[in-house]
């Protein structure tokens, strides 16, 4: 990976909903009406405003996104994002990349300097950490190649275990 790819890339163990960044992404479930985990954490942080503007986008399907204000958040915005449900089918891969390339296409669409994603699906929808590390790390890197807007991409974690695996997926263990 280039040094100018991992200088636009970094990793921390946090809470993703105390990021002042321009956009955090939400790993949502379809409804994008919040849930358990990062879904449920990002609702209750950023307002029952956040709740209502998702009801008027009427869900998300899996591997899309769908941009909103941050309201409470310090973040401006928030990226919603639908991971699938892991069942150890080729199209999983599929559709967590494209959690990502769609969440990146929407920040830089809207003139976003900086993102922080969540370990997409790796919660209650059951994808292997290690496999969706190595999904996430190369869908960032090769998208921030051909991509200049996005200045800072951080991939926020929930557990130093997890902080471990991503590092070791970006070479930096």
């Amino acid at each position: 990976m280039e040094a100018n790819i991992y200088d636009r890339m970094e990793i921390m163990e946090g809470d993703i909903t105390m990021l002042d960044v321009d956009a955090i992404v939400n790993a949502a479930n379809r409804s994008l009406l919040g849930g358990g985990g990062v879904d449920g954490a990002i609702h209750r942080a950023a307002g029952p405003k956040l709740f209502e503007e998702c009801r008027s986008l009427g869900g998300c399907p899996t591997g899309e996104a769908r941009i909103t204000a941050g309201y409470k958040l310090p973040a401006k915005h928030v990226i919603h994002t639908v991971g699938p449900v892991y069942h150890g089918r080729p199209q999983d891969a599929v559709l967590l990349a494209n959690c990502y390339k769609n969440s990146l296409e929407i920040a830089s669409y809207h003139g976003i300097g900086s993102i922080a994603f969540p370990a997409i699906s790796c919660g209650v929808y059951g994808y292997p950490i290690e496999d969706a590390a190595r999904i996430a790390v190369k869908t960032v890197s090769d998208f921030l190649r051909a991509d200049q807007t996005i200045e800072k991409v951080m991939f926020v974690l929930f557990s130093s275990m997890a902080y471990d695996i991503y590092a070791g997926s970006m070479g930096r263990k």
